[in-house]
């Protein structure tokens, strides 16, 4: 049992602490900007509630972040009142916030300065993986730092895997993003043509998602799809905010990105359509408008 603190409790942090708590076995103190979601996680859990990043984080051996941007990410951490006011000397600072490799090697810089750790560890999943606590977990941070806090990880978590020094985890979270984006728009264009076709969508699917055309997306998400139904995941506003962070970064690497760019614009004609919370398979909403 280790002492572990969580910071954030959206609708991921939420049930990710509730699994280090109790698949976990941890002492979990937690905080979120409304107190009063935290006082609730606390009362359903059994852990403390803390008024401020850095009262959370004092004395932990661990500490997780899970909020929305780069820039919650910094007044979380290195802001007043933030969690490396208080971090213990040789802790492990866990974040699973999709942001910026930039921002993570800015923060492990900071930690490194502090004498404790970083580790950026991106999630896919969505909201189902977390409260099922079988997420994907893409770390990027020091080798023997990375062994101590993967048996922490693993209370929440499908697979842990670490893919390279600080930022890693977020470049490889920004690949998982790009192929989304692209196979979710193949799926909703060949959802489109088989009604335009007079096809049994249904029918179609049960045969094609067992070669090669198969997907999670195209599992998971078609009849959802088919019945123009779209509640049932990451929001588009989040996947916005993911592409412009990844299109950023391949400005900046010299990688080329059509597809995905072309689907960013398509995700923006969805929110004008007033989508910005519908979940990201409503790709389907623009071609049937």
């Amino acid at each position: 049992m280790a002492k572990v603190a969580f910071i954030g409790l959206g609708v991921m942090g939420y049930p990710m602490a509730g699994h280090l708590k109790v698949k976990g076995d941890h002492e979990l103190t937690v905080y979120n900007r409304t107190i009063a979601k935290a006082e609730k996680w606390a009362a359903q859990f059994g852990g403390r509630a803390a008024p401020t990043p850095a009262e959370a984080a004092a004395g932990a051996d661990f500490v997780f972040c899970c909020v929305g941007n780069d820039d919650d990410l910094r007044a979380v951490t290195t802001g007043k009142g933030g969690a490396f006011e208080a971090m213990a000397k040789g802790a492990v600072f866990i974040d699973n916030t999709t942001a910026s490799a930039e921002v993570a090697r800015e923060l492990d810089a900071a930690a490194t300065a502090g004498g404790f750790h970083f580790i950026d560890a991106p999630v896919s999943g969505g909201q189902a993986g977390a409260e099922n606590g079988v997420l994907t977990v893409m770390c990027g941070g020091d080798a023997g730092v990375f062994e101590r806090a993967k048996p922490i990880i693993d209370a929440y978590a499908r697979m842990v895997g670490l893919m390279g020094p600080a930022g890693s985890g977020q470049l490889t979270k920004m690949v998982n993003q790009i192929c989304i984006a692209g196979l979710v728009q193949g799926l909703a264009e060949g959802i489109h043509f088989g009604k335009k076709a007079g096809l049994d969508i249904e029918k179609v699917v049960d045969v094609i998602s067992k070669g090669a055309a198969g997907s999670w997306q195209m599992e998971n998400r078609h009849k959802t799809m088919n019945a123009g139904k779209y509640d049932f995941g990451f929001a588009v506003d989040w996947m916005r905010k993911d592409l412009d962070i990844l299109l950023a970064e391949a400005r900046r690497n010299g990688a080329k990105l059509p597809v995905t760019a072309l689907v960013d614009q398509f995700y923006a004609e969805v929110q004008a359509l007033g989508g910005k919370r519908w979940d990201t398979s409503s790709l389907l909403a623009r071609l049937e408008k």
